[in-house]
């Protein structure tokens, strides 16, 4: 199996995002999957920003998301996801993605994500792409729209067979992340990670990132900034207290850290 699905522990996994329906490889069951991996495990990069290696292998992924209930960012959500997936016969592959949430500038391709194809028809599946990501699978098709607990995404196609993910805000749409119709194997998935994990450009290194989705906000940590964003716009903003960060990563997140860990990701955020 391209993703390992055969060394995933499937009832652990099920047990952890809390799903107990189908796990026939259908369209709805895909849905299902997508939105309860989203709802349970939280996007966060606290290994990365104590500067501890992120090791992609099924095991060690199982061991982090599912057995010790962390969060991960794009390569490890997606790669547990894939590994899921494909143990219950879903075809996946995997694409890699600019950002374009930063503006004009153009990024390099860092953002992993997976495409699942079901009788004929490919769809966009994403559990890495933080707060701002999708809930549920999306049609892989241009002019696709569909509306998610009151969040409205939409995928274009350019030139060369670009797909862009996009999101309809206050002020119009924009644009999340572009891919190309490229194939990835895992190995991409640990050259991308590698750069993400250690480069001193990447927005992952020297500070603390911390995202999820609950009750329709989107809650989003970075550095000692708490922001929650409501589907109709509203923006609430708090600094947090470097002796509070391990109760907001604990209460707002789920995320247990060491106590020695809180105070290092603490002193990243002054």
């Amino acid at each position: 199996m391209t993703w390992s699905g055969e060394q995933l522990d499937m009832d652990a996994y099920l047990t952890r995002i809390g799903h107990q329906g189908e796990t026939d490889a259908a369209v709805g069951t895909l849905r299902a999957l997508h939105r309860a991996h989203v709802a349970a495990i939280p996007f966060e990069n606290l290994d990365v920003a104590l500067g501890r290696p992120v090791s992609l292998d099924t095991k060690s992924i199982q061991d982090k998301l599912v057995a010790r209930r962390r969060g991960g960012y794009c390569y490890e959500q997606n790669s547990l996801l894939a590994a899921a997936l494909e143990r219950l016969g879903f075809e996946v592959t995997a694409r890699g993605a600019r950002n374009r949430t930063r503006g004009a500038t153009i990024t390099p391709v860092t953002h992993a994500l997976l495409v699942v194809a079901i009788g004929g028809e490919q769809w966009l599946v994403d559990a890495g792409f933080g707060a701002q990501g999708v809930l549920e699978p999306i049609p892989l098709r241009d002019g696709a729209v569909v509306v998610q607990d009151g969040w409205t995404f939409g995928i274009a196609l350019e030139d060369d067979g670009i797909h862009v993910l996009r999101a309809l805000r206050p002020e119009g749409w924009s644009d999340l992340y572009a891919f190309a119709p490229q194939v990835l194997y895992p190995g991409d998935f640990e050259v991308m990670n590698h750069y993400s994990s250690t480069h001193p450009q990447s927005k992952f290194v020297g500070q603390v990132v911390a995202q999820c989705r609950r009750s329709g906000v989107r809650l989003m940590l970075v550095r000692d900034e708490l922001t929650s964003v409501c589907a109709d716009g509203t923006v609430e903003r708090r600094r947090i207290a470097s002796d509070d960060l391990g109760r907001v990563l604990a209460g707002e997140f789920g995320i247990d850290v060491a106590a020695a860990d809180a105070r290092r990701l603490a002193a990243l955020s002054q």
